[in-house]
């Protein structure tokens, strides 16, 4: 019988210990944690994403904001709002909303933002810290799978986790995480991507299964191995006039003929997805107590 990796109901089981946390710092006579998001541009997705961090930054106590510019902002513009920012004593860590308009360098604004401020968890220490086992800020979406095999007490010491995507946002991350000494951790790992031959060959032997390609269904039944964790990062906008929005989700797994093969598994949406905005609420509390700020 599959068990349903339920991320919506796990993170708000973690929206409550934070909140928790932040009534206890604001009683101590701290501020609370301020989390600010940079949006350029009008894409549905990218306001939909931000508007959600805001609800779930106020639904634990904390501060937010949202610094909205259009599309036709120049790059010289959109670093001077990141160092402002950065300068801002009173925001503890924010995010620049990807993607960026294709005129816009988007390595130049991840590199420009503070490390300690970097709540994505993109900045090149942050990644780097993380290789070495040092403490970071970790990209969020990595974090929360981790949280969520943490959570329920999935065993991943010497299984095999083969990881679809090499991206530095997800598939990368997640490989060397789960590769090094710790729990969970302690994988064999094996990273594949567009060139990789044969790639069922690989996800038939895997016991973790994780899948960041950006290719909706991209895994079937017969590429799952039985009674494998299966975590299913891809979200995709279907048309459905049925839905009062117009479209639904889904993801790079074709769940229904999956679910009958694995013994755990992410659903689209609900799993993967409120675990990336935990993460960065996670990330914003921890670089408030590392760098506290002055009420």
């Amino acid at each position: 019988m599959v068990t349903l990796l339920d991320g919506k109901e796990l993170a708000a089981k973690i929206k409550l210990e934070i909140a928790k946390e932040v009534a206890s710092m604001i009683n101590g006579g701290a501020r609370a944690p301020h989390l600010a998001a940079v949006l350029v541009g009008e894409d549905p997705a990218s306001q939909t994403y931000v508007a959600s961090k805001e609800k779930n930054s106020h639904a634990v106590g904390m501060l937010s904001s949202i610094y909205r510019y259009p599309d036709t902002i120049c790059e010289p513009e959109l670093l001077e709002v990141v160092d402002f920012l950065n300068n801002d004593d009173e925001i503890d860590g924010f995010i620049v909303q990807l993607p960026l308009p294709r005129h816009i360098d988007e390595q130049k604004v991840i590199e420009r933002i503070l490390p300690v401020k970097d709540i994505d968890g993109f900045h090149p220490v942050n990644l780097g810290r993380m290789m070495l086992g040092l403490p970071a800020l970790l990209p969020a979406t990595p974090m929360g799978i981790m949280t969520m095999l943490e959570r329920y007490d999935i065993d991943t010491a010497g299984k095999n986790c083969v990881v679809l995507g090499r991206s530095h946002i997800v598939g990368t991350p997640i490989s060397i995480l789960l590769s090094r000494k710790a729990t969970p951790g302690n994988c064999t790992v094996t990273l594949c991507h567009s060139f990789t031959k044969d790639i069922p060959k690989h996800t038939r032997e895997a016991d973790i299964l994780i899948i960041a390609m950006g290719r909706q269904h991209f895994v079937t039944g017969d590429m799952v191995k039985k009674d494998a964790v299966v975590i299913d990062v891809g979200m995709h906008r279907i048309p459905d006039e049925s839905k009062k929005s117009g479209f639904r989700l889904t993801g790079d797994v074709d769940f229904d003929k999956v679910s009958k093969k694995c013994s755990y598994i992410t659903p689209v949406p609900g799993g993967v997805g409120p675990m990336t905005i935990v993460s960065l609420l996670q990330n914003t509390l921890k670089a408030a107590k590392q760098y506290p700020q002055t009420p």
